[in-house]
């Protein structure tokens, strides 16, 4: 028998359940506990109807909320760019080359290194309330080097992409319909052992959409669910493809007309928003407003890389998403939490409920609202991963 711990005294709790407390999509229990029995969650409720447990831990009146699900981070890398990032802020050109930068990096430093840099930045996150972390390959380019990537993602998260496809390799850069072959034939089968997704930036200077089409389509055969860089830097048709495919995702969803909105809120494709892009290159931001009005689920990541988002700090997205997005404070937590599981296509992440995991984020503030009430604020003052104290 597992033993079971009582968290008490809960100022407000955030569930995720429509079906308790307030109704809302929230599920808020004011005055509230929760018992967690192992990995899980076993019951929430009132705090005056809560059951005996072996063990207690006492809220003293914060909110506790579900842990963030960050559905889009590049975190198997070497090196940095900084230089890249102070010439764009100060108006001067840079021409390092981007990209091309960090796979140089990658490709020199070893397997050591690169692990213990995914697992700083794992760690960084779960400092700040995120408990589960989807992270992709993309930095190494050749059949080794993102074999490599997605086994050493694979000994940290379950949420693991192949995305052979992040630009044409330097060294493909004459041919790059003879990479598309590489990443849809040798690369794939290379990777598809370690990875659950796969994943494609289809953009002008990436892979255009029949490129796209063949990547994701080939991944698919071998068993990996799409999902898909879209419409980040032009119009074009990533959304289309995404929603086409059944993709889990279509991330980024920056320039959208009409059509792709539309798209999106008949399909089941979430629309996953990654402010850190946009405050990091100062482009346009993504419309949510517009999105959650047509009935589009819309998920909020940090796409955490060490180019246009470097940033593990889900609370700064969200606080990005009510300042300049157009959500409002409830819409961001849950596209931070439920939305990212909905883009992991995960029930047991992402909500405070009986059978899920026992995720959760204890704040220092008696209400989620202050994720975007006071920016910048390390409010995060306690987490549990499956049930454990981090």
């Amino acid at each position: 028998m597992s033993t079971t711990t009582l968290i008490t005294r809960i100022g407000s709790l955030v569930t995720n359940d429509p079906g308790v407390g307030d109704g809302s999509p929230l599920g808020l229990i004011q005055d509230a506990a929760v018992v967690v029995e192992g990995d899980r969650v076993a019951w929430v409720g009132p705090a005056d109807r809560a059951p005996d447990a072996d063990l207690m831990h006492d809220a003293e009146g914060r909110a506790l909320i579900p842990g963030f699900v960050d559905s889009h981070s590049h975190l198997v890398f070497a090196g940095d760019r900084t230089a890249e990032f102070n010439a764009r802020m100060s108006g001067h050109p840079y021409q390092a080359g981007g990209i091309r930068t960090t796979v140089a990096a990658t490709r020199a430093a070893g397997d050591e290194e690169l692990e213990a840099n995914l697992v700083r930045y794992v760690r960084e996150a779960l400092r700040q309330g995120t408990t589960t972390v989807e992270t992709k390959s993309g930095y190494g380019l050749t059949v080794d080097d993102e074999a490599r990537a997605l086994r050493i993602a694979a000994r940290h998260t379950d949420e693991v992409t192949f995305l052979g496809a992040h630009i044409v390799s330097p060294d493909f850069a004459d041919d790059p319909a003879a990479y598309v072959d590489l990443v849809t034939g040798p690369m794939l089968d290379a990777c598809a052992p370690y990875a659950r997704w796969v994943d494609v930036f289809c953009e002008k200077g990436a892979f255009d959409g029949d490129q796209a089409r063949a990547v994701l389509t080939a991944g698919m055969a071998k068993g990996l669910v799409p999902r898909v860089h879209a419409n980040q830097l032009s119009y074009g048709p990533g959304v289309q493809l995404a929603v086409e495919l059944g993709a889990a995702s279509a991330d980024h969803c920056t320039l959208l007309t009409d059509e792709d909105v539309a798209a999106l809120a008949a399909g089941t494709t979430v629309a996953t928003l990654l402010p850190g892009a946009e405050f990091s290159t100062r482009a346009q931001w993504p419309d949510a407003r517009r999105l959650l009005d047509a009935g589009v689920t819309v998920a909020l990541s940090t796409d955490c890389n060490p180019g246009s988002s470097f940033t593990s700090s889900m609370p700064f997205c969200i606080a990005l998403a009510v300042r300049d997005m157009g959500m409002t404070p409830d819409e961001a937590l849950w596209s931070a939490t439920a939305g990212g599981a909905r883009a992991l296509r995960r029930d047991d992440v992402g909500r405070i409920v009986p059978g899920a995991y026992a995720d959760l984020a204890l704040l220092d503030a008696p209400s989620h609202v202050h994720l975007s009430y006071r920016p910048g604020v390390p409010l995060v003052s306690e987490v549990w991963r499956h049930g454990v104290r981090a």
